[in-house]
């Protein structure tokens, strides 16, 4: 079997669409369809179903990308960084939110680098679950810290850490607001006074907050919107209204009193977040090493 043919079956394995990965390999779309056809007659078996917005892989075609596609990584691997892997830089291309990539795992991960470090050269992307997740799998990204499971056999997940959740403002802001007193069943009306400041306009972090604590939704409207975490965190220590952040992100503001808790629940919400790599890249040793480092690193995290 033709590896060039299983490369571009791979790459539309992964991207869902004959044009976009035309665009990744450099190729014309019918050439691309050309050669998927001329794999499809040499195994007697359709691998994708055509649809108007891309297409979806067969049984068959995803069993055979569950085979072949951590070989070619391999292979490309080999191509790229030569046999001697003692002097060899690998280079990780990690990807996640921003926040939690740039104020956890990317401090972790220096320390793989530099001259004194492991050979591990390090580019980071920033991004949405889904925009992370489709870049992991169309081969831009080596590893991707996210909030959402993958699905299908192509991705695998392994959890890292779980990421609790608190209610804080000002302390301007919280007045005469008892924490421990708003309780499940909707006491909550002190709060729903208070702007909100969130990352957008569906209010996200507020709203699964209040499903979880007070079985509710959030009455109120966003007050200031921006799309990230330690914006919100500076905006609610200026007094713009309440917020619910990751304890790690604001807890320097919290022993410092520029913001406080505004409700303890007895089960804090949280939201786990996991390590995801292509299926069967974690027998390339950067990948797998960057992969281990994380996970420990994240026994420190709680």
């Amino acid at each position: 079997m033709d590896l060039a043919l299983l490369r571009t079956f791979v790459t539309v394995h992964r991207a869902g669409s004959f044009t976009r990965a035309a665009a990744l390999l450099g190729l014309s779309q019918p050439a691309v369809t050309s050669q998927i056809r001329t794999l499809e007659r040499q195994l007697g078996r359709p691998l994708f179903l055509r649809q108007a917005r891309g297409v979806t892989p067969t049984t068959i075609g995803d069993e055979l990308a569950h085979k072949a596609a951590p070989h070619l990584d391999a292979l490309v691997e080999i191509a790229g960084t030569g046999l001697n892997d003692e002097s060899s830089v690998r280079t990780l291309h990690l990807a996640g939110p921003p926040e939690f990539t740039a104020e956890r795992a990317l401090p972790s991960l220096t320390e793989l680098t530099g001259d004194e470090g492991q050979g591990l050269a390090l580019r980071a992307s920033f991004g949405t679950a889904e925009e992370v997740l489709d870049g992991l799998a169309a081969g831009h990204h080596d590893l991707v810290v996210t909030t959402a499971r993958p699905r299908g056999a192509l991705l695998s997940a392994t959890p890292l850490c779980d990421e609790e959740h608190v209610l804080v403002a000002a302390p301007s802001r919280a007045g005469p607001i008892d924490p421990e007193k708003p309780s499940r069943h909707g006491e909550a009306s002190a709060l729903e006074g208070l702007p909100v400041v969130e990352v957008h306009e569906s209010l996200p972090f507020v709203s699964r907050y209040w499903a979880s604590v007070f079985d509710a939704r959030p009455a109120a409207s966003g007050a200031v919107i921006v799309p990230d975490l330690r914006a919100v965190l500076a905006c609610v220590t200026a007094g713009a209204g309440l917020a619910v952040l990751p304890r790690y992100l604001c807890r320097t503001a919290l022993d410092r009193g520029d913001v406080v808790e505004l409700h303890r629940p007895p089960v804090p919400p949280l939201r786990t977040y996991v390590l995801v790599v292509r299926t069967g890249t974690l027998a390339m040793p950067h990948i797998a090493r960057a992969h281990d480092w994380l996970l420990r690193a994240a026994a420190d995290w709680c």
